[in-house]
């Protein structure tokens, strides 16, 4: 069996877009070092309308924020601007803290917003996991294509291409598009490996793949995507992490104590301010939860 487990998401509807969750959740923690995978839209907003995630904090993670299509503004507590366009990845190291908002930017609202792409978080490994906080934008990225099959390296190494992405643990992670008859390998050589399909249709070794759907796959067993219609999906994994990790809203730590602090940290505001963009905040919620997008 080429499948070992399939995740349904959890869907947010959040109005003008909708938002899947796939990790955490009950049938799945984490895959390699991701301890997060969500997937949003596709979908356009009406005009004026965008996306306003007001200033947060993360720790001990790095969050990976990839687009289809839209755009994104970055800004976070070391200073940084930054707008997110499909084929460049946004990596942003918290490490032992950081503060960040995204943003649909003004031209985008002008015609109505464009959403659709994956927003993931990477645990660090021990011994790691409170690294100065640090930013990178990478749109050099290696491509794969022979005509039928596109696939683009985001993190790690694949078919024999490496990205030039910072990884703190080993990682996976790549965007695949198929045309009509398309085919691609999938190497076994990560501990752990899952595929979603994000958009058209595909199967993995005969097995069909429900969109939007985490299939988590065999450990150590090669296997071929194909689709006959054409499609996308997103392949993700790495090294298996030896010890927990905790997740409470924004926070992931391997110590329970260290996301209390967090907590208490956001509560009295010794986190960073976002240059540009200090008016606005997320208050600390009552109830444990992840991220949202208000």
């Amino acid at each position: 069996m080429t499948i070992l487990k399939t995740v349904t998401p959890v869907s947010h509807d959040l109005g003008s877009f909708e938002v899947r969750r796939a990790v955490p959740s009950v049938d799945c923690r984490m895959v390699g070092p991701f301890v997060f995978v969500d997937q949003f839209g596709p979908a356009q907003l009406a005009l004026g309308e965008g996306m306003d995630v007001r200033p947060h904090p993360h720790i001990n993670l790095a969050t990976v924020t990839w687009l289809f299509e839209g755009a994104i503004d970055h800004r976070d507590s070391l200073g940084t601007f930054s707008t997110i366009r499909p084929g460049t990845v946004n990596l942003m190291t918290a490490g032992r803290g950081i503060v960040h908002s995204e943003r649909s930017p003004a031209a985008e609202r002008e015609g109505g917003p464009k959403l659709y792409g994956m927003q993931t978080w990477l645990a660090l490994p021990d011994g790691r996991e409170e690294l100065d906080p640090a930013f990178e934008a990478v749109s050099d990225l290696p491509v794969i294509d022979d005509g039928r099959a596109n696939a683009r390296v985001i993190m790690g190494s694949l078919w024999g291409q490496r990205a030039k992405t910072t990884t703190y643990a080993e990682t996976i992670y790549a965007e695949i598009a198929l045309q009509p008859g398309g085919a691609i390998p999938i190497a076994a050589d990560a501990d752990e490996r899952a595929v979603m399909l994000v958009g058209g249709e595909a199967s993995l070794d005969g097995e069909a793949l429900g969109l939007y759907e985490l299939n988590v796959l065999k450990p150590g067993e090669p296997m071929t995507l194909r689709s006959e219609r054409g499609g996308r999906a997103m392949l993700l994994g790495g090294e298996a992490f030896a010890t927990r990790r905790y997740v409470w809203w924004n926070f992931v730590s391997s110590e329970r104590e260290r996301i209390e602090q967090a907590k208490a940290d956001w509560r009295e505001g010794r986190f960073a301010k976002v240059p540009g963009d200090e008016a606005e905040f997320i208050p600390l919620p009552e109830v444990p939860k992840t991220v949202s997008y208000p």
